[in-house]
This record gives C-alpha cells, structure tokens and sequence, in this order.
C-alpha cells in the first residue's frame, strides 16, 4: 500500500491522543477513527498540524491535530503565551484581548484560551460575548495590549472555525511573529504541555465601555454630514448575516445619522449554524438575498451585509433600470477610494503625505485613481495584514486614507489594523447619501469612475481541491503555471511576468530580470498582457482552493459605451480561462 508509510505515523499520532491529557469525549472519538475500516477520516484528522496562513488558524471542527478543538486552540494559545512571554520579558503585566464570533464553539474556545493566558501570568480582556473582528483590533490599541486573538474562520461554511493572531500594533501577525509562535506551538507535544487552569484574578470582561468609544471614533471619518443631514431617512436594509454586524453595524448607521435602518429579522438571529443561508458570505449573490427581497419589498436605495465576524461587507443598489445587482469587491473598493480622495481634496486636507494601500489581486484601477490625484500608492500581498504592515511603517510620517482588497474588505480608519464592516457600512451609506446630493444613484457614481477612470471588469475563479490529495494537486498547477509561464493569454502577448515566490519577474518588452521590492515571498504569481489584461494565481491560505484573479480593462468616452465595454469584457474574461485550461 503506497500510503502504509504516511497511515503508521497518522496512527502513531493517533494513538498519543488517547492518553489521560485528553478528555474522555476526544479519546472515544479518536478511538473511533482508529477502528474504521476506511483510514480516510483518520488521516485528514491527523497528516498534519494546522498552521497560520493568510488569516491564521482555520479549518474544519472535530478530535485531531489537523482540526479546530480545544486542543489545536490550547497549544496556539500555549505557544503564543510561551512567545509573548519572551518578546515582552520585561513587561510587569503583559496583555492580550480576546473576541470571539457567532460560531459553534467559538465562545468556548475564547474562554479556554482566557484561561490558558491566565494561566500563564497574562491579564485577559474577554468580550462579554461576540463582537466584530475590528472591534477587537481597536481594543488591542485603546487598552495598551501586547496581542490579541479572535474565534472566527470569517465567511467559511459552518462546519469551519478559526483563531486569527494579532500583534501590539492591532494586526495580524507577520514574520517574524507569526514563524516565532508557531515554532513554539510546534513544541507542544500533546495535551499535559498546556495550562488549563485559569487564574480568574486575571481575566477581565469587557463590553460596552469600548463598544461606545470604539462608535465614538468611527463617527470621526465621516466626510459628508450635510450630506448625511438632508438624507438622514434614505432607507438601509442591512443584514449582519447571523454574524456580529448585528452587536455594532445598526448602532454605528444611527451614530453617523442614519434614521432608518431597515432589520432583516431572520438573520438577526445570532447561529453559528447560519441558518438562512447556505453559505454566510457576502460574496455569495444568495447569502443577500433575502436582504434585496426586503429591499425590494420596502423600496429601499441600499443593502449592506457583513459576514459573521463583520471584517468584510457586501452591498446591492438598483441599476438604471431599478433593478438590484450585487457589487464586487472591486467596485466597492473603487467608490471608497474614489470618494475618500475627492472629499479629502474637497476639505483641503490633501496635502502631499497622504496615501492609499491596495492588494496585488484588487483591481488596478485603483492606482489610476490614486496617481492621478497625486496620492501615494501601495501594492501588497493578499491578507489585511499586509496592509496594516504598510500603516505601520508610515505613522506619523504618512497619513492613511484608505485600504482595501477584492475579498470585499476595507478600512476607512487608521485606529484599526484589520479590515473593517462596522466603518465600511456607515461610509458606504454615506456615500450614497454624497452621490444623491450630486443628483446621482450608486451605481450612477460607479458608472461615473469608469468613465473618468477606465473601465474594467474583474472576475475571480476558485478551483475547489480538498484535502491532502487537493492540496498535492494544487501544488502540482502553480509548479506547471511557474515552470511554463503563459507567452499569451486570450489572444494578448504577455508583456510582464512575476513570481513572487522568488520575488522575481521578467520584462518581455526590455527583455530583462525584474526584481520584486516586497517584504518576504508568497506563492503567487502574475501575468501582464499587452491589452492592459491581468491575471494572478495563488493557492487559498485558508481554503483548499487555488485561486485565479482575472482583471480586464477598456477605455470607454461616455456612459452609453459602458454595456458594450461590459459585454465584450465578459467575453474576455472566457476566453482568459480557456488560456489557463479552467
């Protein structure tokens, strides 16, 4: 048998979960894994540790090294406290901030990690119960703490949890953090090298005190109040999709002086078993249906939604024929961008140092906004925490508009290192209160962007490929995709190519080597064609899936040549998979 090799040492691994460190639950479930005829279960369970990828911990729920339980949280929370413990040893108290979502086991998992900090002499500010991911990020600053963890796999299926790792500047982790804390996780060998019981002295609880501050702070981004003033009654259906957005969203809406604020009540429902919705994901057109119904049902102008720990937001608006189509990522990135930087300019508070941060996936066009407004620009890899890298380096140097992502993540605000729902909502209400004071509808402004800007049209493909067979075929295409780099895609020769994995590239029109200024490698990479075409590829950090981005751009003079633009981009976009074989 081929894999005799890899089922020993799974068995082994196994069979070291069935010692008395382990509660009796998990050692009747392991034990139950062993006894199966079929070993499958038992070698996804346990081939692997899991480990911090773009959004750190995730993966399915259940007994084993490979999934999400009290003890792959326990040695992440053991081997986190065993590091900050070093890093901070002259620190009298160190601190961290925990915050948990709406999923199944979620809050238990918070309450054991508190008691695992505790235990290890670190104070512990615990949400009283669920709060939005940048909720937690803003914590981690307001209270002085040296780190932070939030329980949520973000827009993943139910079956899914997760444990996001943040540092003292309110982000996620980066290197050398986030290698130092796995290499001590990965010192933990089994159970009896955890401290479970808490010390309670330590663990403090905590809620509205910094929901009302954290409120207070989002109110100073607002840009438009006037604005606000005359259309203070524009309807708002928003669904927090089961999630967190329910605790802040609504609240926040009100504070920037929204007065009416339209529920969807089923899915104010607080369910890590997403009850509505087959997938609780703002990407997904069927996670806001229900949301448009109610839109179409009350003649409302806008849906937001936010995913179950509110970092991410979807909209729908009505299109010149009144009908509602979703917006992407993009289009929603391109409207903060484009309206972030006009009305700083509008207020005079453009002055030379102010800058906008974008990742390599997310459309270009938001260069283009930024450049022709004479604003600094900055490219980074995929993960919100590359964008907080960047915040980082420049405070007090630079000043921070805007950063965002396709992933349907932004943030408006620099007091928060994470992308931002709460914010993103209460802005984009805002600008759609803007755009009518200009005599337009949303989806009119993002009309207008083309225009002004250049069309282009984007369209990301997911290719599903599940566990550790999914993960070798995965690897087996971006080696193909690296080895022979595409020459043309959908007809365009390709001009530039880059390989972020060895922080290369090549210029096929200067016929030279390009070296890539980024921080570290990532297994991504990209090809540039002639006709302004675009197309990266990366394996999912999060997800078993690679990941393909296609981007496609036309120049269009009026808005009447937008839905030919839009037609022959689609067109496009089939041909470019036909190019990658997808």
């Amino acid at each position: 048998m081929e894999n005799n090799e890899l089922l020993q040492t799974v068995r082994s691994k196994a069979q070291g979960w069935l010692t008395d460190s382990y509660d009796a639950e998990t050692r009747a479930a392991v034990q139950a894994l062993l006894d199966k005829e079929d070993p499958t279960d038992l070698i996804e369970a346990f081939y692997k540790d899991l480990e911090f990828g773009t959004g750190g911990l995730r993966g399915i729920m259940g007994v084993g090294s490979n999934r999400m339980n009290i003890y792959t949280v326990g040695a992440a929370t053991q081997g986190l406290s065993n590091y900050l413990k070093k890093e901070f040893a002259d620190l009298g108290l160190i601190k961290v901030v925990i915050g948990h979502d709406c999923r199944n086991n979620s809050r238990k998992f918070a309450e054991i990690s508190a008691d695992i900090f505790s235990a290890n002499g670190i104070k512990v500010y615990l949400f009283e119960s669920l709060r939005p991911t940048p909720e937690m990020s803003y914590a981690i600053r307001k209270l002085g703490c040296q780190s932070g963890i939030i329980l949520t796999a973000s827009h993943n299926p139910k079956e899914y949890n997760g444990y996001k790792a943040y540092w003292d500047d309110g982000a996620q982790m980066i290197s050398p953090h986030d290698k130092n804390t796995i290499a001590e996780v990965n010192k933990i060998r089994s159970a009896a090298d955890i401290k479970f019981n808490g010390n309670k002295e330590l663990i403090e609880i905590i809620g509205e005190e910094i929901d009302s501050a954290f409120i207070n702070d989002l109110t100073t981004l607002s840009l438009s109040k006037e604005s606000i003033q005359r259309h203070h009654d524009m309807k708002i259906v928003y669904t927090p999709i089961h999630g967190t957005g329910v605790k802040l969203i609504p609240r926040a809406l009100a504070a920037f002086g929204f007065t009416n604020i339209i529920h969807v009540p089923e899915q104010d429902v607080v369910s890590g078993d997403f009850p509505t919705v087959v997938s609780p994901n703002p990407e997904e057109p069927a996670a806001l249906a229900m949301a448009v119904a109610k839109a179409k049902e009350t003649d409302a102008e806008l849906v937001l939604a936010s995913d179950p720990d509110a970092d991410r937001v979807g909209a729908a608006v009505k299109n010149n024929e009144g009908e509602w189509v979703l917006l992407n990522g993009n289009q929603t990135a391109l409207m903060f961008v484009y309206y972030l930087i006009t009305r700083w300019k509008e207020l005079g508070k453009i002055q030379g140092k102010e800058y906008i941060v974008k990742t390599i996936v997310t459309t270009e066009t938001i260069k283009t906004i930024a450049d022709r407004n004479g604003v600094g620009f900055y490219d980074v890899y995929t993960g919100f925490k590359w964008i907080a890298n960047v915040m980082k380096q420049n405070e007090g140097k630079l000043k921070y508009i805007g950063g965002g992502e396709e992933s349907y993540g932004f943030l408006c605000e620099d007091f928060v290192r994470d992308k931002d729902a709460v914010s993103a909502c209460a802005v984009l209400a805002e600008i759609a209160a803007w755009a009518k004071d200009q005599g337009m509808s949303m989806y009119q402004l993002l009309q207008k962007i083309y225009v002004e800007y250049g069309f282009s049209k984007e369209k990301g493909i997911s290719v599903v490929k599940k566990g550790k067979s999914g993960a070798e075929e995965i690897e087996a295409m971006m080696k193909h995709f690296r080895e022979n780099p595409l020459k043309e895609i959908a007809g365009s020769k390709v001009i530039l190519f880059h390989d972020y994995s060895t922080l290369k590239g090549f210029d096929y029109l200067e016929n030279e080597t390009l070296t890539l200024d980024m921080p570290v490698t990532s297994n991504v990479l990209q090809f540039f064609t002639e006709d302004g075409t675009k197309v990266s590829i990366r394996p999912s950090g999060t997800e078993p899936k690679i990941k393909f981005y296609c981007e496609v751009h036309s120049k269009v003079n009026s808005v009447d040549e937008l839905p030919a633009a839009d037609k022959a981009a689609t067109e496009k976009i089939e041909a470019i998979k036909a190019s990658l074989g997808i």
